[in-house]
This record gives structure tokens, C-alpha cells and sequence, in this order.
């Protein structure tokens, strides 16, 4: 058991950490044409940071359908708009390839929603809620694990904005992007000891 990371944090010890976002290349992909130029820029990479958004519903039992997928390295994060392109056979291959290891938070969540959209064979995923009880780390959220494992925390303030607007802001681009290279930096520091750089 590696106890360096505390189990949890207080809300006043959460909030005495600095806000940190992602500073990398951003691309928004809402097209086909965009999608075949970008989506082989991924394709190097062993691990991706992985996250989802879906316009918020405010009916108790209903939940819309899956507005984005988000996959992060170290420099790049890809928020590819699948309520305007689907779920690409090749976004759906990089789902299902057990080579590329894709991390995030809650995945079991995600990948039946995904399946929703498109049926694939998921192989691959890490869920980090896992991967931090390894750590004696108690806390699920992103928010609390960006604090307690990075040393800075994230903003959710985008979270329930509408995903499916016809132009997505700057704002809800940087909080997507950061989602999915957060998770890409936790499952890399945990597992390599790596420092991360938020400057």
C-alpha cells in the first residue's frame, strides 16, 4: 500500500489548492473532414485521458444522450461532438483496441451511454475510482482526486452548461479538455511516479 496521497480532503482543504486547467492544443471536431485530418494525431499514444458530456436534464430518471467524447494527451485534447458526427468506426476501433489504455472517471457510466450511440466491444478502459483505492485514496470525485494526487484543483463550474449548443464556448472547451488530460495525468503519475506540469 502506497500511503503518499491523503484519503480525502475537507471542502476548506480542497479550496486552498490553486485552480489549474489544461494549456495544451485544443480541437474541436464537429465535422467528418475534421475528424479524418485530426483523429490520427491519437493514434501514437498507449494512453488517453478519457471523459464524456451530455446536456444536462433537469427530469428526475431521464438522461440525454451523449454530446461529446473527450480524449486527452499530454499536449493534445480531441473533444470530438458525436451528437453532430456519431461515433466514427474508427473512434469506435480506438474504443475497443485493449492496447490503448483509456482513463478516466465512472467509465462504466460512460461506455453504456457510448453504446448507446453506437454499439463496440469496450476493451481498454481504466476507471481511476479503481486505481486510487490501490493508493489508500478513499475520495471518487475528479475534483477531490486532481487535488489530492496533481496538487491543484479543477473548476466544474461548465458542467451542466448545454453541451449540445450549436457553438460551444471557449469555457466549456477548456473544462472538457481538462476533464479528460486530468485523468490522463492521474493514471500517469499514479502508475509512473511522473511529475506533471501545469504551467
Amino acid at each position: 500500500m502506497n500511503n503518499i496521497y491523503k484519503e480525502n480532503l475537507t471542502v476548506e482543504e480542497l479550496a486552498g489548492h490553486e485552480v489549474s486547467w489544461f494549456k495544451g492544443e485544443i480541437v474541436l471536431i464537429d465535422n467528418l473532414k475534421t475528424f479524418y485530418e485530426v483523429f490520427p494525431r491519437l493514434m501514437g499514444s498507449d494512453l488517453l485521458g478519457f471523459d464524456t458530456e451530455t446536456r444536462p436534464t433537469f427530469k428526475k430518471g431521464k438522461r440525454n444522450t451523449v454530446s461529446l467524447i473527450q480524449l486527452s494527451t499530454e499536449f493534445l485534447a480531441c473533444l470530438i461532438r458525436i451528437n453532430k458526427i456519431g461515433i466514427p468506426d474508427e473512434l469506435a476501433a480506438l474504443l475497443s483496441d485493449p492496447r490503448v489504455l483509456k482513463a478516466g472517471v465512472a467509465v462504466h457510466d460512460d461506455i453504456k451511454f457510448l453504446k448507446n450511440v453506437k454499439k463496440f466491444n469496450p476493451e481498454g478502459f481504466v476507471d481511476l475510482q479503481n486505481v486510487v483505492k490501490d493508493f489508500g485514496i478513499q475520495s471518487a470525485g475528479l475534483k477531490k482526486l486532481s487535488a489530492i494526487v496533481l496538487g491543484f484543483r479543477i473548476s466544474k463550474r461548465q458542467q451542466v452548461t448545454d453541451w449540445e449548443a450549436e457553438k460551444l464556448s471557449e469555457a466549456q472547451m477548456i473544462y472538457a479538455a481538462t476533464d479528460a488530460w486530468v485523468c490522463y495525468q492521474i493514471y500517469r503519475k499514479l502508475r509512473n511516479g511522473t511529475e506533471v506540469k501545469t504551467k
